[in-house]
């Protein structure tokens, strides 16, 4: 499958393919057509700046089965975001001193592997930082530059999309007061509204008692897709492992591929390395906000 447009060949195997047609209802001999179509809207909102490569586009599509009214309001909610929230999207540097300490601990980590059904899991260590220290919006930030630079490399996202375990191990009260309704609202609109990624489950793994207190404000937000997604753990982790194989997982989450330590080092280089890649598309957000 090609779009000579702009060389667009796909990286997907045969099965990503078959399951994009059946489930996501991605024609490939109307792929070029589909993309002609928000390439040509785009050109009527100059001010999204948005990207206009196929794999960015086709991303997009994929992400609202190639329905246009869809896919053309979550491009829109996807750069008005980045132009609005500039405390998560402005001066991504991953060199910055605040950006190399999140990534040092390992905020946002996708793991290596993919699960049965080929999701792309990804730990979230809420509570991982420091509150007296570090910014929950440079948490935020971090792991979003994190999201971009996965997106690019694992095109199978866009297809199978994303399980989330969010880690609440060390939570506390500092941490909860961070989480102000701006931030949790903003949270979710990416997640449900802007990202063109399909959050499969969301899993919240050692979980204080009071856990619903912090996460009924997120459910305040969510639409009822998203809430039917919310899975809380308290203590055993055996119902996450039917749907993410220990044989996946580091080793300090029960699994047997490899440690936190080699993830984090994985993900600071790779947004290292690619710090031209952030300066450039830092550029692709809205100039005029609604």
């Amino acid at each position: 499958m090609e779009i000579v447009e702009d060389g667009y060949i796909t990286t997907l195997d045969g099965d990503a393919l078959r399951h994009a047609a059946e489930v996501l209802n991605e024609a490939e001999d109307r792929l070029p057509e589909e993309v002609a179509k928000v390439r040509a809207w785009l050109r009527t909102q100059p001010h999204l700046n948005a990207h206009t490569d196929a794999m960015h586009i086709v991303r997009f599509l994929r992400g609202c089965k190639y329905d246009h009214e869809k896919t053309r309001r979550k491009i829109t909610n996807f750069y008005g975001m980045r132009g609005r929230c500039t405390e998560w999207f402005d001066n991504r540097c991953p060199t910055l001193c605040q950006i190399q300490d999140m990534l040092d601990m390992g905020v946002f980590l996708p793991l290596r592997k993919h699960n049965e059904h080929h999701n792309t899991v990804v730990i979230i260590r809420a509570a991982v930082h420091n509150p007296a220290k570090h910014r929950q919006d440079d948490v935020f930030k971090t792991g979003m530059m994190v999201l971009d630079r996965a997106l690019e490399m694992d095109e199978s996202i866009s297809v199978y999309g994303v399980i989330a375990i969010i880690d609440l191990a060390g939570i506390g009260v500092g941490h909860a007061r961070q989480l102000t309704i701006k931030i949790i609202r903003n949270a979710v609109h990416a997640w449900q509204d802007c990202y063109p990624v399909r959050i499969r489950r969301l899993d919240f793994i050692n979980a204080p008692v009071y856990v619903n207190v912090v996460l009924n404000t997120f459910r305040r937000f969510m639409r009822e897709k998203l809430r039917n997604r919310v899975h809380v753990h308290y203590g055993s982790l055996d119902a996450l492992y039917e749907e993410v194989s220990p044989t996946i997982l580091p080793y300090e989450y029960g699994g047997t591929d490899g440690s936190l330590q080699e993830l984090k080092e994985y993900w600071k280089s790779e947004l290292v390395e690619n710090q031209d890649w952030f300066v450039q598309d830092e550029k692709h957000k809205a100039t005029k906000i609604k």
